[in-house]
């Protein structure tokens, strides 16, 4: 099985110069934990629940005035949507990553995959 097989086509994204704002309100709405963000040249990082929590509310910044890219992991981890699902999760797991963000061979953002994906799947 590979990865284009079990991934959620369907992503939320958001842009770099949004607010942090911004961005909580789309996570808040959508009910998502990760945002990959991309700007005109592509995937240029993700934004998760625990980026929002461990680097703007812990530290106390405004969440009007904070941009995405202010707080954004730009170290992303991703996958190929060729990819066999098994080893892609073994690299979800040894990494200790719950989502990632899934590439086609041209390094377009095609989707994401997360753990209860491969669950859905029996893997």
């Amino acid at each position: 099985m590979q990865i284009h097989e079990i991934m959620s086509r369907h992503i939320h994204l958001v842009r770099p110069e949004e607010t942090l704002q911004s961005a909580a309100s789309i996570m808040a709405e959508r009910d998502v934990a990760f945002l990959p963000v991309v700007d005109a040249s592509g995937l240029v990082g993700t934004l998760t629940d625990r980026d929002v929590i461990l680097r703007a509310v812990a530290p106390g910044l405004n969440a009007e005035a904070t941009l995405v890219s202010d707080i954004m992991t730009t170290d992303i981890t991703y996958c190929f949507d060729d990819e066999s699902a098994r080893t892609v999760l073994a690299n979800m797991q040894a990494l200790h990553l719950r989502r990632i963000a899934v590439l086609d061979r041209q390094n377009r953002l095609v989707g994401v995959v997360s753990r209860t994906d491969f669950a859905r799947h029996g893997l």
